[in-house]
């Protein structure tokens, strides 16, 4: 009681939106639009739901779903010995969000899918966005702010071009018409997306709305993924499906400046380039796969030992934004996951790049591995409901490193100095609740030592979440 007294005084608007949206939801439901599950990062679609040799031949012209997230957390305060410009802050803090999405696809021709999905998007992050790497919640935005912002999230073309093998269909859900495949065939996207829409579609640990919050969970914590600052990007990605094996090669366009809210359309100078190769197995009939991604961005950034030379003798900290010039960031990550029965998965993931130049779309985070567990409630009696626990321990290179000891400011971290070193490290637990269908109820705890890599202010930090989720 005493924490929903505490919500309603300090961000009563903040409900009245979730209010809104979820009336709509209730409206729309009572209309017989088609309850549908979205299981990726920022609301893109789930993974396919693929039945071989289906006697399922129903395809839709069009379809509808929405989906609203409400997202309360608090933090506890902690000691540190000092605190700098860019640092989490000591004191105890609350942090929320709130999304709402629409999906709107048709079928116009053979093979052809149009998409569009319009969002509108509130929040407050903790400490102004700053002092960690391993940021707590998926659904912040790097430019939010506690009055709606409406904008078109994501519109897009996907036609594919069937090459045999067996039947595949594919049911209906956001960003999905049910449609019938080949399981060789080759797809292609072209328009407006988030990457995690296409590559390291984990099963497990891939969408805030309704699994791991933190973004060290939902994708690997050092690809530096080109997208603006609200994670989504333009640009085209070919899929070649061959029975088990599908390869996914695509380019998109980077922000003109780190962080930034505005696309550089340049794409042929500055740019990200994907290429990640997936490969499915079963262990007796127990469903995995493995997925290889390599990433180059090309984008005008800054290099930190740059930025640490031209400060030398100046008495000023190094700044990696005044030594921009055109830069490359090579990196790989590997994931795994497995079904170890009907009702459990496991996945696990590492990831590295080269990151002597700034982060400049995701997030500070040079290296990183990450693994968890997801348990369905079957056992107990909720078939419905997913319990799932998890870990990440991030890290930096040594330039990044020097860079941050010398007093610079990075996009999210700058404690003015970092004379002890230590990896960022999370454990997350939450457990998805199923109310009713279409409607979940998440609480969520984390973890966080050395926050901003900082040893000296070691924490730990103690974060204390809860969620909402309604789709259809």
């Amino acid at each position: 009681m005493q924490i929903q007294t505490q919500i309603a005084r300090k961000h009563s608007p903040t409900l009245l939106f979730v209010l809104g949206t979820m009336a709509c939801t209730a409206v729309t439901q009572a209309q017989d639009i088609r309850l549908a599950s979205t299981d990726a990062s920022r609301g893109s679609p789930p993974p396919p739901v693929e039945t071989k040799n289906a006697k399922d031949t129903t395809e839709e012209r069009w379809n509808l779903h929405a989906q609203t997230t409400y997202v309360y957390q608090h933090k506890d305060g902690f000691s540190a010995p000092y605190t700098g410009p860019q640092s989490l802050s000591t004191s105890p803090e609350y942090s929320y969000t709130s999304t709402f999405t629409a999906y709107l696809g048709a079928r116009f021709w053979k093979g052809g899918e149009i998409y569009v999905d319009p969002e509108v998007v509130i929040g407050k992050p903790f400490s102004h966005l700053f002092g960690l790497a391993s940021i707590n919640n998926g659904e912040i935005q790097k430019n939010g702010g506690t009055h709606p912002r409406g904008y078109l999230a994501r519109w897009f073309l996907r036609q594919t071009f069937n090459l045999g093998g067996d039947a595949v269909h594919v049911e209906d859900g956001p960003n999905q018409l049910a449609s019938n495949y080949d399981s060789r065939r080759f797809v292609v996207t072209l328009g407006k997306i988030t990457l995690t829409d296409i590559f390291e579609k984990n099963t497990y640990a891939n969408d805030p709305r309704t699994q791991f919050l933190n973004w060290s969970m939902i994708t690997h914590g050092a690809w530096d993924y080109a997208a603006d600052a609200r994670a989504y990007t333009i640009g085209g990605a070919g899929e070649f499906y061959w029975d088990n094996w599908v390869v996914r090669v695509g380019r998109f366009m980077e922000p003109k400046e780190a962080n930034g809210t505005t696309l550089n359309h340049r794409i042929w100078t500055y740019h990200g380039d994907n290429l990640e190769v997936e490969h499915d197995h079963t262990f007796g009939d127990l469903p995995g796969l493995v997925r290889v991604l390599v990433f180059r961005n090309h984008s005008w950034a800054g290099n930190y030992l740059d930025a640490i030379a031209a400060a030398e003798g100046t008495g000023n900290p190094p700044d990696v934004t005044s030594v921009r010039k055109a830069s490359s960031k090579v990196g790989y990550g590997i994931s795994f996951e497995q079904r170890l029965s009907k009702d459990v998965g496991v996945f696990l993931r590492a990831s590295s790049a080269n990151d002597r130049t700034e982060e400049y779309a995701f997030t500070e985070i040079d290296n990183d591995l990450s693994g968890g567990i997801s348990v369905n409630g079957t056992r107990w009696n909720r078939p419905d409901d997913v319990f799932g626990v998890a870990f990440s321990t991030a890290g930096l290179n040594r330039q990044h490193r020097l860079y941050l000891a010398d007093g610079g400011m990075g996009g999210f971290l700058g404690d003015g100095q970092l004379t002890r070193y230590g990896r960022e490290d999370v454990l997350e637990t939450y457990y998805n609740y199923h109310l009713y269908k279409g409607i979940q109820l998440s609480p969520d705890f984390q973890v966080i030592l050395n926050p901003g890599y900082n040893a000296d202010r070691r924490g730990p930090v103690f974060i204390y979440g809860m969620r909402i989720h309604l789709e259809i």
